[in-house]
């Protein structure tokens, strides 16, 4: 039913999406060609074009935004997603379909005719106003909807009563998360479990034997059983004690201390298999997030080449002797090593001594130019070579040198999760000040959850933070 629900409401969503985006570009026709204030400040010079043209594309916008859309999130319905997020999102979302869309239109011709045909002209300020006016309606049809559902479910209109059986971690990830969605109109009244006491939530209505009699009690709907592997005696029991009450009972697996990243429910020839790591990083994903760092990528390379000229004629006149470059090998996607590039800062023969070890505030083996370099994150720019050609992204976890990743995997647990993903210039824990020779305990945790939580827009705000934040911070050594 919750999934059902859910459904329904993605649905509902992508509803009022359509709806908004096919009356902007509707406005968006008449604001050109028949406003008298637009027209006499944009003559249009090869006479207004009839609105079945328009129409006629349509559904081609009506098919691909709300696709688009969907590969950016923003039909996940999440409660906590800010204002802000989901400006943003919609803002790219409308950006990149509009590159798809304009490309064909105005450049490539449609179904094999050429774009000059006068039939298959489109006005690229008819695009423009449409952009515009699908940001403000897509952002209006979401805000008012969204108002809408919180007073309908806080007016308690068709709430689901639902009943958790158990009250151990797994019973009170059930409840937040349910009450973390409570758009979707479904409402924890309690737990049933043996252990009594209470759980800083909900309450404790009565033990497991109880449950028929709480849950008639208290008018439940819905029975969430979320019992621990170890008493699946207690789960058989239960079930066949509440089987004849008119309840919609759900079983939780009891797999989330198995479950590292994401669990996803994959299909073996009709055999349910469940995999206990998914990251959101594959197929369509992956290929947007590669599409962005070789056209960002690129472009950075190509406007601070200036600056790497800069870099190295410095380096060579205060840098000692030794190479411009600096190669290194790491450990990136599926712990695979590969070389990365940096401007050398230290003196060529720095760990001929010491073997691979961290650099330390007052590094003796840096060298005058070094520590400008390292302090200000520019000895990182040549690892934009390593991104265009595919060894790197431009976010990721940082990679690390394989004694250090040996050595990590043994003493940290879920070290090399990390790699299950590519290794980036910067991340989501370098931006919030770990990095260097930082807590990797803390390095850990927030790449994971940058691995859990990817998204476009999540790459798009740790280059903008790493603009702000990436340039002098402590542990820069």
């Amino acid at each position: 039913m919750l999934k059902f629900q859910t459904r329904v409401m993605v649905a509902v969503f992508v509803l009022v999406d359509v709806l908004s985006t096919s009356l902007a570009w509707i406005c968006a026709y008449f604001l050109r060609f028949h406003s008298d204030f637009i027209t006499a400040h944009l003559p249009v010079t090869k006479g207004v074009p009839p609105l079945t043209q328009y129409l006629a594309l349509l559904p081609v916008i009506v098919v691909l935004w709300p696709a688009v859309l969907y590969f950016h999130g923003m039909y996940q319905l999440k409660r906590g997603r800010s204002r802000i997020d989901e400006f943003f999102g919609i803002l790219f979302s409308v950006l990149i379909a509009s590159v798809l869309t304009l490309l064909p239109v105005l450049y490539v011709g449609v179904y094999g005719r050429p774009a000059e045909d006068p039939a298959l002209e489109y006005s690229r300020i008819v695009f423009g106003f449409f952009i515009a006016l699908d940001l403000i309606a897509l952002n209006a049809g979401r805000w008012t909807l969204r108002r809408y559902l919180e007073r309908m479910w806080a007016a308690g209109y068709n709430v689901k009563r639902v009943l958790v059986a158990g009250a151990g971690e797994l019973g009170r990830t059930v409840a937040e998360t349910i009450a973390a969605h409570r758009e979707l109109g479904y409402r924890v009244v309690g737990f049933v479990d043996d252990s009594g006491g209470t759980t800083g939530g909900p309450p404790v209505l009565g033990t497991l034997d109880q449950t028929a009699e709480v849950a008639i009690q208290h008018q439940v709907d819905q029975l969430y059983v979320a019992l621990p592997l170890d008493q699946h005696a207690k789960l058989l029991k239960l079930i066949k004690n509440v089987s004849n009450e008119c309840l919609d009972i759900k079983v939780v697996p009891d797999l989330v201390q198995y479950a590292t990243i994401k669990a996803a429910l994959e299909d073996l020839d009709g055999i349910p298999i469940i995999s206990l790591n998914e990251v959101p990083l594959r197929g369509w994903n992956s290929m947007l997030k590669r599409v962005m760092d070789m056209a960002l990528g690129g472009l950075a390379l190509l406007f601070l080449s200036p600056v790497f000229l800069a870099i190295a004629i410095a380096i060579k006149l205060r840098g000692g002797r030794g190479p411009v470059f600096y190669c290194q090998e790491r450990v990136s996607v599926d712990g695979k090593a590969f070389q990365m590039w940096k401007f050398r800062s230290m003196r060529e023969d720095a760990e001929k001594e010491s073997g691979p070890v961290w650099a330390q505030a007052e590094d003796p083996r840096r060298t005058p130019i070094g520590i400008w370099l390292r302090r200000y994150n520019l000895d990182e720019l040549p690892q934009l070579i390593n991104v265009v050609l595919g060894d790197m992204s431009l976010v990721g976890p940082r990679p690390e040198r394989p004694p250090f990743v040996r050595q990590f995997k043994e003493r940290i647990p879920q070290y090399m999760l990390r790699h299950r993903v590519k290794s980036g210039i910067t991340g989501w824990a370098q931006v919030n000040g770990w990095r260097g020779n930082s807590s990797i305990e803390k390095r850990i945790e927030y790449d994971l959850y940058y691995i859990e939580n990817w998204s476009l827009l999540l790459d798009v705000k740790i280059l903008i933070l790493t603009l702000f934040r990436g340039f002098g911070q402590d542990h820069a050594y």
